[in-house]
């Protein structure tokens, strides 16, 4: 295929998974890239750049019709609408089909049959509806995002304690660049057709081995206290569903994923500084959201 002439489609491009993926796309001029949004003004700077902006709202179908026309590989970035989006997601394959979209790469999580958590489900059901619609795929199975911990370390570090209920398993943690990267490419690319990635960093790490990163970063104490129960999240790290390390990134995209190390240390001033006001514990709440999402 002339790359130049194909057309290359990234929903959710106004989220920070998506916009990555755009700016990657543009950069590598990997064909006609349309970045689509239900907020097509909060994309102008892509516009700018090159790239045409389309308004795609995953309760509109008609909208996603339109927004997928022409196109001849889809990105399609997991919606945050807990509860509706597995109906929203089974619209946007019907959606490609109509529009003629030859391959669908789809951003899911790992093992997602075996979590007891709605939204897992809805993952699996996604891959299962994705697989059997005719469409080409790529499933690109996300661990949990590294710069989620942010939040969650500075939490730790102003109070001393990080508190969750992961035992002792351990996740292998990727930064949402890494996973942008990954997706581009195999959006960009027909080489990883068919295939279900694990999109992971590249060691999988434990709360008391985040505990020593943070305490080494602010030259403090911080435990982890483990707790006996938690959220969802917690609860898949504890029961393993999160440890598998692969070489997906690389494989991918020709690079090696960053370390949790590397990057919390490349954001240890932040995590510093968002540990100086006084602790609350609404923070936590806060911080064990959307640890999947764009």
């Amino acid at each position: 295929m002339n790359f130049s002439r194909r057309t290359l489609v990234v929903t959710g491009a106004s989220g920070h998974l998506g916009r990555r993926a755009v700016e990657l796309l543009l950069d590598a001029e990997a064909g006609r890239i349309v970045a689509t949004t239900r907020s097509p003004e909060k994309l102008l700077p892509l516009a700018d750049r090159g790239a045409e902006i389309r308004r795609a709202d995953f309760d509109d179908p008609v909208s996603l019709v339109e927004a997928f026309a022409g196109a001849d590989r889809l990105l399609l970035i997991s919606t945050d609408a807990l509860g509706r989006r597995l109906t929203q997601h089974r619209a946007a394959i019907r959606a490609a089909l109509r529009a003629g979209v030859q391959h669908v790469v789809y951003t899911s999580v790992p093992n997602p049959e075996k979590w007891e958590a709605n939204f897992a489900t809805e993952h699996a059901e996604t891959e299962t509806a994705l697989r059997a619609s005719g469409l080409g795929w790529t499933m690109m199975r996300n661990n949990l995002y590294s710069d989620h911990l942010l939040t969650k370390l500075s939490d730790a570090i102003a109070s001393g304690e990080l508190v969750a209920a992961a035992g002792d398993g351990g996740a292998a943690y990727v930064t949402r660049k890494n996973c942008a990267g990954a997706a581009a490419a195999a959006l960009a690319s027909s080489d990883f057709d068919g295939r279900t990635f694990d999109v992971t960093g590249p060691s999988a790490v434990t709360h008391t081995e985040l505990a020593k990163i943070a305490s080494d970063i602010s030259r403090s104490q911080v435990q982890y206290l483990a707790t006996p129960s938690g959220n969802d999240f917690e609860a898949a790290i504890a029961k393993g569903y999160l440890e598998t390390v692969t070489g997906s990134v690389e494989e991918l995209t020709g690079y090696p994923p960053t370390s949790v190390a590397e990057f919390l240390s490349e954001h240890a001033d932040s995590l510093i500084e968002a540990a100086e006001p006084p602790f609350t514990s609404n923070r936590r709440a806060r911080s064990d959201s959307g640890r999947f999402g764009a």
